[in-house]
């Protein structure tokens, strides 16, 4: 039998993640200057935090900045000396997620690119291996977001990504949306992939997350 709701979530959040002032500003804040508000579960970012520290992260790429709630999480987990690069499309989100990281205390840790992923990706190629890397962007990029993560994560390194749910519609064979179908697929690809030990952790709307190990 399942048990989990969101009494429970609310349960770990409360328990296992309490925000501070600063996650409590990216969370509130964003939706106020225009961004949609669309962030991670507080269970989500700490389980994120975790993960990063639990793999000895000290060098971790984020794709997809927003606010730069997700960030704060990430960045609060990586090893001493660590440093999170994010990249975020939109210029005015990135203005937003500086303030929030600055007033972190994270503006030597935290690193934003702007531009599109894709060819800021090729730009960061020669920058890998990277220890950690979190995907919560445009869902079509997925697949590609994916193989790029493979290809520049060391073995033993984590690749997560966020919506592994897609709102809970994944298991609604009437939603034959495009980003759920593609939902869909992703995971299916990951789960299979003999190069990666995988699973999704259920919190909030799901995170796929996978370890290289070939």
């Amino acid at each position: 039998m399942i048990y989990y709701n969101d009494r429970l979530a609310r349960y770990i959040a409360d328990l296992f993640a309490p925000q501070d002032a600063a996650l409590l500003r990216a969370l509130t804040e964003s939706p106020q200057r225009g961004l949609p508000a669309i962030n991670i579960q507080p269970e989500e970012g700490r389980f994120l935090q975790f993960i990063a520290r639990a793999c000895g992260a000290k060098k971790a790429l984020e794709i997809g900045t927003l606010g730069g709630y997700s960030g704060l999480w990430i960045a609060r987990g990586l090893a001493p000396g660590g440093k999170l690069i994010t990249l975020e499309a939109d210029s005015a989100h990135a203005a937003v997620a500086r303030d929030h990281f600055d007033a972190a205390g994270l503006a030597d840790t935290v690193e934003i690119r702007i531009g599109d992923a894709h060819d800021t990706l090729r730009t960061l190629a020669a920058e890998s291996p990277f220890d950690f890397v979190f995907i919560d962007a445009d869902k079509p990029g997925y697949p590609a977001y994916y193989e790029w993560a493979m290809s520049h994560v060391r073995i033993g390194g984590v690749i997560a990504a966020h919506n592994a749910f897609r709102y809970g519609n994944i298991v609604d064979p009437a939603d034959a949306t495009p980003d759920t179908d593609i939902i869909r697929a992703f995971n299916r690809r990951v789960a299979a992939d003999p190069r990666v030990i995988s699973t999704i952790f259920p919190g909030g709307d799901g995170t796929l997350i996978a370890v290289k190990i070939a």
